[in-house]
């Protein structure tokens, strides 16, 4: 909620302005935003997402979605999701599809958006511009925006003179009390002009944030700012309130980054008449020096996690950990868990440092938690797919999955899994100092034994009856050369994989 402190000059405007919109029905436009201080509480929960489409979707970005998504969720609200492209010159198609692909690979589904419509559409702002000029004339005409015609050159020079009187850089309010005979005739000259936004100069604004509690501004600290530039374009601030007004929006969640801009959204919510949503800033993601994490950090995308092998039930997991908990020591979560444990009011307002030593782990938590046939398609089509096998899927496949899947974290950890199971190097081996005492304690006898044992049939026979079988002949196998433990493992292990270590021997050379 926010509320302007009684004294301000706005307390003395009397007949709030009724704007109709293009975009949703009246009826629905009457019954929802009634001039109140915030919505209802008891209103239907409506939180978005509003990603810019300028790069790809940053992990800090990914954890705002699901918040908001796992809030909507436990609500039984909707989830919306919004693209903010006003940047023309950075936004781009493809960093959106980019986004959206991110997202669904999430499992974070939206209710209303780009490819999916609704009833408060479009979803793009590059595509509302009819809308933004409307609530902005309509502030024109109700003296709570003005024009100003400042050159670059003028604006420079106010925040010089400030910086020399050690004011903070606000505008002067220059054309704020201009005459209309100075206004059209800048008009009549052709002048280029912004429209600005008329602050009040006393009192203060507060808001009670969900996480952070009551944040307060003093309004004369902050100058008359623009909401549409010179070319016609609307500034993000103006168009975000507008967007998050007529689509219903019953609560913003987002990065604490944004809280700055809230106080110039409340201004503008209070000047249209629209009930204020409850606002919830999450604190931001730190790298472990906790800076803000950033490309010098590593990879910071969803699609370089996706693209590193990383499971979404993980990365989702994880991200939920970032700044939030239920309460217990449990950290692993499934999606549907996350939704029914999730509450805003366990979100905590201190930075959460992103570890990836710790998303790792987790992600073999969840790879381990797959079922088995669904571990070994996944890892088995990863293996066709990077040449090391030329089938996906059979007996062969899932024995070295079996094998190999308490070994690795990651999907594409399972390359290399594979690729050392079914390597020998037993010359380097047995030429490294680990290997040297086993060819000193009489290795060539229990080779020699062994390659007895294959040519005779003897060890494959063993083999062909599983474990059971195995563990038989090595047994046998131990008491004809009178040796047991390490003495006769360890030399077995070498002569059979070419490795001192690895996954248990008897599945090794079965698998093989």
């Amino acid at each position: 909620m926010a509320a302007l402190v009684a004294g301000t000059p706005w307390m003395r405007i009397r007949v709030i302005p009724e704007f109709a919109s293009p975009f949703i029905f009246r009826r629905h436009f009457r019954r929802n935003f009634s001039v109140r201080a915030s919505i209802d509480s008891d209103a239907p929960v409506r939180v978005r997402f509003a990603p810019s489409p300028t790069g790809n979707l940053h992990v800090g970005g990914a954890r705002t979605a699901l918040f908001n998504y796992l809030f909507a969720r436990s609500k039984g609200g909707k989830f919306v999701l919004r693209i903010e492209d006003t940047d023309l010159e950075r936004s781009t198609r493809e960093s959106e599809e980019a986004v959206l692909r991110d997202l669904a690979w999430l499992g974070l589904d939206w209710d209303e958006g780009p490819g999916v419509g609704g009833d408060y559409g479009p979803y793009r702002q590059s595509e509302r511009n009819s809308m933004y000029k409307q609530y902005a004339e309509k502030l024109l005409e109700s003296g709570h925006v003005y024009r100003c015609f400042c050159s670059n050159e003028e604006l420079e020079k106010m925040k010089e003179i400030a910086e020399l009187k050690k004011l903070p850089p606000v505008y002067s309010g220059k054309w704020a009390t201009a005459a209309d005979g100075e206004v059209e005739e800048e008009l009549a000259k052709g002048t280029p002009y912004t429209y600005r936004f008329r602050v009040p100069k006393e009192g203060s604004l507060k808001i009670n944030d969900l996480i952070r509690g009551e944040v307060s501004w003093k309004l004369d600290t902050v100058g008359d700012f623009v909401i549409m530039r010179s070319n016609g374009q609307p500034v993000y601030n103006f168009c975000v309130t507008v967007d998050d007004a007529t689509m219903a929006i019953s609560h913003v969640i987002r990065a604490e980054e944004h809280l700055p801009n809230t106080l110039r959204q409340a201004l503008i919510y209070k000047a249209l008449g629209f009930p204020m949503p409850s606002f919830a800033h999450v604190s931001l993601i730190l790298a472990p020096d906790r800076s803000k994490l950033s490309k010098r950090h590593g990879a910071t995308s969803v699609g370089q996690y996706r693209d590193m092998g990383y499971l979404p039930q993980a990365t989702v997991n994880y991200l939920a950990l970032l700044g939030w908990g239920d309460g217990t020591e449990n950290e692993f979560f499934t999606i549907d868990q996350l939704v029914e444990k999730f509450s805003i009011g366990r979100v905590n307002k201190s930075g959460a440092v992103f570890d990836s030593t710790k998303l790792r782990w987790m992600n073999g938590q969840h790879l381990r938690a797959i079922p088995f046939e669904e571990l070994s398609q996944l890892i088995g089509e990863h293996w066709k797919s990077t040449g090391l096998l030329t089938e996906s899927e059979g007996p062969f496949v899932d024995d070295a999955v079996q094998l190999l899947k308490d070994g690795i974290d990651l999907v594409t950890d399972s390359g290399t899994a594979l690729s050392n199971l079914l390597s020998y190097p037993v010359h380097a081996t047995l030429t490294s100092p680990e290997g040297r005492p086993i060819v000193e304690d009489k290795l060539s006898e229990v080779s020699a034994h062994l390659l007895a044992a294959y040519d005779s049939g003897e060890l494959f026979g063993a083999l062909e009856e599983g474990p059971a079988g195995w563990q038989k002949w090595v047994k046998g196998f131990g008491k004809t050369l009178k040796r047991k433990g390490k003495s006769l493992f360890m030399p077995l292990r070498v002569l059979l994989t070419g490795k001192l270590h690895g996954p248990d021997m008897g599945s090794s050379v079965m698998a093989i």
